[in-house]
């Protein structure tokens, strides 16, 4: 493939994968809203929705790698990755503000008046017979049950100690990309796989002791429908970050990217450092406080 001059604009070719994504996509949305109202097959058709994801990933990240590698992308192209990676993280940012936000103003705003502050008397009339507007707050006793909180400076606190570490190795390895310290680098990026790892598995862990020993699930009124939701998401963040750091460590692995050309690590750590500060959030307006 030809290189691409510098006063040049990149014109990319015709490609099938974003219809096959597309498709993909649209297989996964109709499948879960059958499989959500009792159909026999819509659990099949929702795997293979997701195998087609996966393949057009394959793909399309694949045709992607190899223009990069072979020298058709020029500092324009390079330009529009860096603007694409940082709505992206933008759009993420907010996702995670209407969590943050709904926590807040079910914790500060909420709570409080459905126990009576600022209107003078209390409501309880609309909810049960002895509800106290104190925070985590269930359901009554046959609805929600009893549980208890995870204490923030057990596992929560180990995980946070580990996310941080982790961007901080991170950081290495990208020094010791922009030295051209090739045995550095992947050191330090498997390093950075593997606590990302260990958190996950400790957040695994969190959560089977939260359902079988604490009795705090998705269940127990508002407080475990925002625990679950928050920690989950970016529990789920955190694996595709430790999937793409990966995906990232391989690729250097086999000699890909360069000090003065290489993006697609750097979008990577910008991913797991926008996933290090969102935990911070998390440990300090969940567990914490």
């Amino acid at each position: 493939m030809a290189q691409h001059a510098e006063n040049s604009y990149y014109v990319p070719h015709g490609s099938k994968w974003p219809i096959v994504g597309s498709l993909g996509m649209i297989t996964m949305l109709a499948s879960a809203a059958n499989w959500m109202n009792g159909s026999a097959t819509a659990e099949w058709t929702f795997w293979l929705g997701m195998a087609i994801i996966i393949f057009m990933m394959f793909g399309w990240f694949g045709t992607v790698i190899r223009e990069s590698e072979s020298g058709m992308y020029n500092s324009q192209v390079d330009g529009s990755f860096r603007l694409g990676m940082t709505w992206f993280i933008f759009s993420e940012v907010m996702f995670f503000a209407v969590f943050f936000g709904t926590l807040f103003y079910v914790r500060n705003l909420a709570v409080p008046w459905l126990g009576g502050e600022g209107t003078g008397a209390s409501t309880n009339e609309y909810l049960w017979q002895g509800y106290m507007p104190v925070w985590p707050t269930n359901g009554p006793g046959d609805i929600g049950g009893e549980f208890h909180t995870i204490p923030a400076f057990g596992v929560p606190f180990i995980n946070t100690l580990i996310l941080l570490s982790s961007g901080l190795t991170v950081t290495l390895a990208h020094h010791a990309l922009k030295k051209e310290h090739r045995k550095s680098l992947v050191m330090w990026l498997a390093a950075t796989v593997a606590l990302g790892f260990i958190f996950v598995g400790l957040q695994a862990a969190e959560y089977h002791e939260a359902y079988t020993e604490l009795g705090l699930t998705l269940g127990t009124g508002i407080y475990g429908a925002t625990f679950f939701m928050l920690t989950g998401f970016h529990g789920m963040h955190v694996t595709l970050g430790a999937i793409m750091l990966t995906v990232i460590m391989f690729r250097s692995m086999k000699g890909h990217f360069k000090p003065n050309h290489h993006f697609a690590f750097e979008a990577v750590a910008w991913y797991w450092h926008f996933v290090d500060v969102v935990w911070l959030g998390l440990f300090i307006f969940v567990y914490a406080l």
